[in-house]
């Protein structure tokens, strides 16, 4: 089935005949789609605009693309579905209650690990958080930080593999800074909440 959507999306992008950024009018909806119900991976989008735009450009495209979509979910999720997607997915859901436990106690950074490490699949991660009533300001900025991070270690993957000949050395050395930035961030955080705490 899986094959069978992929086929589909590429048929899609050849009939609509868009090119640069004006793809995003096909891969926005898709990115909902995906973000609601993941009838697809959405390491499909990611391939598909690395393919069209190239590397830099692809990455911001599904950037783009991964950070709308969650936002749309979990606004859906939150206001009008909420009862539908708790009983819908809960079944599901119980399966990741453990970093379920994550989200609700570290809020934001454990939505960013849990964006970067697919553990757990990108809309439950959405559905989760909206469940568990994370603050929107802390979704949001999560949402946009845990998306990058996953999309630049997606995008390094895919990039040696659709462009064997590049170096992807400089995008796995800016990977290593941009994490270690994130470690020294959240152990600064964690620590002067845990003092304060004391």
């Amino acid at each position: 089935m899986s094959s069978d959507i992929n086929e589909w999306i590429e048929w899609l992008f050849a009939v609509a005949g868009l090119d640069g950024f004006a793809i995003l009018a096909v891969t926005i909806p898709l990115g909902i789609i995906q973000g609601l119900f993941g009838v697809f991976p959405f390491a499909t989008l990611i391939l598909l605009h690395v393919s069209t735009l190239g590397i830099a450009e692809g990455l911001l495209a599904s950037w783009i693309v991964g950070t709308v979509s969650a936002l749309v979910v979990y606004f859906l999720c939150r206001s009008a579905f909420a009862d539908w997607f708790e009983r819908k997915w809960l079944g599901k859901m119980k399966r990741y209650k453990k970093w379920e436990h994550a989200l609700r106690l570290y809020g934001g950074w454990g939505m960013v690990f849990l964006r970067t490490i697919p553990i757990m699949p990108n809309n439950l991660i959405s559905f989760s958080a909206a469940i568990i009533k994370m603050k929107p300001k802390d979704y949001l900025w999560s949402n946009v930080v845990g998306n990058l991070s996953h999309i630049w270690l997606f995008g390094i993957l895919s990039a040696a593999v659709l462009f064997p000949e590049t170096d992807v050395g400089i995008l796995i050395g800016a990977y290593i800074v941009f994490v270690l930035i994130l470690v020294a961030v959240f152990l600064y955080r964690y620590f002067t909440h845990y003092r304060q705490q004391r």
